[in-house]
Formats: C-alpha cells, structure tokens, sequence
C-alpha cells in the first residue's frame, strides 16, 4: 500500500457501526414493525420471560448488560473470536443471570448492541447486511454494501507493520451490529451528514451520543479509530486514523469541533 490513509478505501468503523443498527431500529419503529418499548421476550423466545429489556435498552444502553460478553476465553489480542453463534444462544437462554445491572441505568454495553442485532434479524428475518442496506444506505441514497463486512480485498485499508498486514480483530458474526462494518471514510461522512445534518431519515436513533446540541459517536478497533460528530447548526466532522490511540482520535476531534464553533463557518470534514 502506497496511497496512505486513503479516504476511497474501506476501513473499519468499530463501534460506529452502531448508529446503523440503531437507525434500523429507529426505522422498524417508524414502519410499525417493533415499539421501542417491546421487551426483548416478545421477539426472542428463548429470553426468559419477564427480563424486562426493551429494544429501547439495548439502543441507548440501558439494558443492565456488561460491556463485554462474559467468558473465560476472551483476550486482548482478538476480545471477540470465541464470541459464536451458539454463546450467544446460550447467553440469550441465561440473560437473566448475564446482566450486571438493572434496566434503566447506563452501561455502555458492546454485547447489547450484539443482542439488539439479533433481535432485529429475528424480527425481520432479514441479515444484518440486508437490513442496513434497506433501511440505512439505500435511503441515504449509498449502495448496497456501501458498509459492509467483508469489503474487497484490493479496496481495504489496513494497518502495516514492518511491511506486513496486522492482524485484525475478529468482527463477523454475531458482534458484527455492536462494531463489524467497514466502509470508506467518505461514506461514512455521508452517513453523518444525512443521518445527523440533513436528518433525512427523521430523529438520530438513540445511538448517538448527546451533548450541548451536539451529536457524536466513536469507534475503535486494535488499530483503527474514528469520530463522528455534528453541531446543532450543522457543521460536522469525521476523523479516522489507522495505528493511533483512539483517545487521541477522540481528543483531536473535539478540539477540531471547539475550533469550528468558536470562529462559526462552515463544515469541518477531516479524513
């Protein structure tokens, strides 16, 4: 790769992706689909009755569920690898016992977002792929497969070390809604503008973070970050470093955000 931080090439998201997966949801609500308020039980059988979790919950991270799906095997080096279909399963059956907290309060939580994804598909009987494509991209007016899991190989954007490829966390499978999607840095600063600015898809799902008027949300990989945020008068920012501490990504965004609404102007679109 000689291009450098290309802002045409996929690269991953992180935890960005889950304003997709909340927009979905926003988005079945709106169709009549699902209620925000629909516990979790209603749509996924095998959820002990009586848990309590709305949709809503998982959305704004308020289920009461830890931040990482419980388990001897995770590790630092690839958190999610040993996170498959059947442990889901097994932890949907138990949810119940996996909960650290009660519904209602905050725990930002990457296994609520797994198991809100779920939930959807479930409803739906859609992929996660199919319904971000339907009910996020194809409305903003992007392709299908505009973000995805699994991006071309020759069109992907990878940390390099001494030359070779780094290895990357796995992503797929059922952690995929909570933080999978890759996609090139100038998509997804269309998806900020539309879902954020131009609001062509309604009110921001509940995913986003809310500050002052301002709507922001973060992602980051082993080696990859990325910020999004909006002001309230419209102007917006997406910054996406390969190799950097995301706290720095976060740190520069900000900074970035401050500088634009001290002096007024225009957009502040980084890649």
């Amino acid at each position: 790769m000689t291009r450098g931080h290309d802002p045409d090439l996929f690269v991953e998201l992180g935890s960005l992706t889950k304003v997709i997966t909340g927009t979905v949801l926003a988005q079945l609500v709106k169709a009549g689909t699902v209620n925000w308020h629909d516990p979790l039980d209603r749509w996924l059988d095998m959820v002990p009755k009586g848990t309590e979790i709305t949709l809503r919950n998982l959305a704004d991270h308020t289920s009461g569920l830890p931040r990482l799906p419980p388990g001897p095997d995770i590790s630092i080096l690839d958190p999610y690898v040993s996170f498959t279909e059947p442990v889901l399963l097994r932890l949907l059956r138990n949810l119940d016992e996996v909960a650290t907290g009660v519904p209602g309060r905050y725990e930002y939580s990457n296994l609520g977002y797994a198991v809100l994804g779920h939930a959807l598909t479930a409803v739906t009987g859609r992929t996660f792929q199919q319904l971000a494509d339907e009910h996020v991209l194809g409305p903003l007016g992007l392709e299908a497969g505009a973000m995805t899991a699994a991006p071309p190989a020759g069109h992907r954007l990878v940390p390099r070390r001494l030359g070779r490829p780094r290895a990357l966390w796995t992503l797929t499978g059922p952690i995929l809604p909570a933080g999978g999607l890759w996609s090139t840095p100038r998509t997804a600063a269309r998806l900020l503008v539309g879902l954020v600015v131009e609001r062509r898809l309604g009110e921001p799902a509940p995913s986003w973070s809310r500050a002052s008027g301002s709507l922001w949300h973060n992602g980051a990989t082993r080696d990859s970050s990325v910020f999004a945020g909006a002001h309230a008068d419209g102007r917006w920012i997406l910054l996406h470093r390969l190799h950097g501490n995301p706290h720095r990504t976060d740190s520069l965004a900000l900074k970035a955000m401050k500088r634009s609404a001290e002096r007024g102007g225009g957009a502040v679109p980084l890649g």
